[in-house]
């Protein structure tokens, strides 16, 4: 392992270290106006939600590493505290990253882009109309964390409105993430597409304690075929099995016949295996239960 002093290196070769490990970072596709009255338009992946009651959402226009100029976005919002910011979708991605080029403060990266401007109900910046997902915001404070190049400014805002179009919806009224397809930065050149097979999900602990990886038998804890995620299921189960179920478990003619068969290799590898496979299915108690035969 490496270990890098941020101060011992070039800010840029930071940067670079950083964004790539840092991943994937949704953007703030951020819409903004001057006190004359020019719209401006362009991404921000040092972006995320920091609570929902005031809903307040923070991204951060750095100051350009190379000559240490601040951008056309921060300009205006010191002008106009006023922000949308607009979810990005992979339809758009392209788009949005065209739009990023550093055009001069009069031309239009709406037009330069070809997003179609939406008029906001409350602010004065537009919305992005091929957005399927707009927060209207205020600028509530503005934190410089710096003034050399890479210094962010954490573009604090509350957000006033939200609109969602219809069509990211599910039947249960919430936001389908294969629906809405967002996109995510990496480092350098690199995206990820927030759909499809890149999906899985991850069942939050219960409202009771589970018994945690230090409570699984030591053979379980230390096996060199269960993974660390392996683990972390079996430890998120709220308790050891008792006696009893563990019989009547074992005593199941399906069981018996994978135990017979198990039983037959020449060392406890078979029991690991069919472990992780039952974990992978989503039946990580059964799992549990099997490995106890071990114990």
């Amino acid at each position: 392992m490496i270990t890098i002093d941020p101060k011992s290196v070039k800010t840029g070769k930071f940067h670079g270290h950083m964004l790539s490990a840092i991943a994937p970072r949704p953007i703030a596709f951020a819409s903004t106006i001057d006190k004359n009255g020019k719209q401006n338009l362009s991404p921000y992946s040092f972006f995320n939600a920091f609570g929902s009651n005031p809903p307040t959402l923070i991204f951060s226009p750095a100051r350009r590493v190379r000559d240490n100029t601040i951008k056309h976005t921060l300009e205006n919002v010191y002008e106009v505290p006023e922000v949308v910011i607009n979810v990005v979708t992979y339809d758009m991605v392209q788009q949005t990253s065209l739009s990023s080029c550093e055009y001069p403060k009069d031309v239009s990266e709406f037009t330069k882009a070809g997003f179609t401007p939406l008029e906001s109900n409350l602010i004065k910046p537009m919305r992005v109309s091929e957005s399927p997902v707009q927060f209207e915001c205020r600028v509530k404070d503005v934190i410089e964390t710096g003034m050399d190049g890479g210094a962010g400014n954490l573009i604090i805002c509350e957000v006033l409105l939200m609109h969602i179009n219809e069509k990211v919806l599910n039947e249960e009224g919430r936001i389908d993430p294969h629906l809405i397809d967002l996109v995510g930065r990496c480092g350098g050149n690199w995206y990820t597409r927030a759909s499809g097979a890149a999906l899985f999900q991850v069942e939050k602990p219960s409202m009771n304690l589970g018994i945690g990886i230090d409570a699984l038998p030591a053979h379980i804890r230390n096996s060199d075929i269960l993974s660390g995620n392996d683990l972390g299921q079996l430890g998120n189960l709220e308790s050891l099995p008792d006696d009893s179920t563990l019989r009547s478990y074992h005593s199941r003619e399906e069981v018996k016949k994978l135990t017979d068969t198990l039983k037959e290799n020449v060392d406890d590898s078979g029991y690991y295996l069919a472990a992780k496979e039952l974990i992978k299915a989503g039946r990580a108690d059964e799992a549990l239960m099997l490995l106890q035969i071990l114990s």
